[in-house]
């Protein structure tokens, strides 16, 4: 099941994962840089493209930070191309059909869904500095207003 969540200081897990047009996305391309991932359970559902336009929305402030936002699901590339090209979404979207790098950062596990307890993607960002670490572990975050709280976090 799920491994250990990550915590501020700790290395974040390398991966590379194919985008939505097929590109491969390696996390250690971003050396240097700052990088916000965030994972999230299913394209193309209300709760998940509310974040995701959300971030599309507030995108250059990020950038303007210093900041590259990468989202990351367990769907098929062929659907978030579609979820991409559906909301006009202008950042990466990541593939992890096997959920590999989901089980690493911690982000795959039990959650409650409407008063049941299921396995699936639990909605969490981790923000990883330009060495790697990461400065911010986010588990269990509301879609509506996470932006919101990032941007009053992460930026001046």
């Amino acid at each position: 099941m799920t491994e250990q969540r990550l915590a501020v200081g700790d290395l974040a897990p390398d991966f590379t994962l194919p985008d939505s047009d097929g590109n491969e996305v390696s996390l250690h391309d971003f050396r240097g840089q700052s990088v916000v991932v965030y994972f999230y359970p299913a394209a193309s559902t209300p709760g998940c493209t509310t974040q995701a336009c959300d971030f599309r929305d507030n995108l250059a402030e990020f950038n303007d930070a210093g900041f590259t936002v990468l989202g990351v699901s367990k769907d098929t590339q062929a659907k978030l191309a579609k979820f991409k090209a559906a909301e006009g979404l202008t950042f990466p979207l990541l593939s992890d059909v096997d959920k590999s790098v989901l089980n690493k950062w911690g982000v795959f596990g039990e959650k409650q869904n409407y008063g049941k307890t299921i396995l699936g993607v639990i909605r969490s960002t981790i923000v990883v500095g330009p060495d790697g670490k990461v400065t911010h572990a986010l588990y269990n975050v509301k879609a509506k207003g996470h932006v919101e709280r990032l941007r009053k976090e992460l930026l001046p």
